[in-house]
C-alpha cells in the first residue's frame, strides 16, 4: 500500500499549523484512498511537542499530535534527541513512537513513501 509520510521539521507558526492541519486532513481520506499515513516530528518540530508555554500555535500542535495519535496515525520522533532533551517518557506517554531519525528515514526510502516535509 502507497504510504504518506508526513514530516514535521521545522517549529515556526506555519510549519506547525499547516503540517498538522496536511496531516489531519490527509488521514480524513486515507483510507478509502488506501493510503497509509504517518507522521515523523524531529528538530525544531519535536521540541515543540514538549513545550509547555501558553503559545496557541504550540498548544494547538500539540492537541493535533495528540488527535492523530489518538484516531491511530503512527506518529514518531527522534529517540536520541528525546533522550538528549529528557522527554523520552514524556512522548512515549502520548503514545508517540521514537526510533533514530536515521532509521526512520531509510525505512521511509525502503517503503517509497512520499514524504512531504514542513
Amino acid at each position: 500500500m502507497p504510504k504518506v509520510v508526513i514530516h514535521l521539521f521545522h517549529a515556526d507558526e506555519d510549519s506547525l499549523s499547516a503540517g498538522s492541519h496536511v496531516a489531519e486532513r490527509v488521514r480524513q481520506v486515507a483510507g478509502d484512498a488506501g493510503v497509509d499515513l504517518e507522521v515523523y516530528c524531529f528538530g525544531p518540530a519535536q521540541g515543540a511537542l514538549s513545550d509547555t508555554s501558553a503559545d496557541p500555535t504550540r498548544t494547538e500542535y500539540n492537541r493535533q499530535i495528540d488527535e492523530l495519535v489518538a484516531a491511530g496515525v503512527p506518529v514518531g520522533a527522534c529517540l536520541n534527541a528525546a533522550r538528549a532533551a529528557g522527554s523520552e517518557q514524556a512522548l512515549s506517554d502520548r503514545g508517540i513512537a521514537l526510533q533514530y531519525a536515521r532509521d526512520a528515514y531509510v525505512r521511509f526510502a525502503l517503503e517509497g513513501a512520499t514524504v512531504l516535509n514542513f
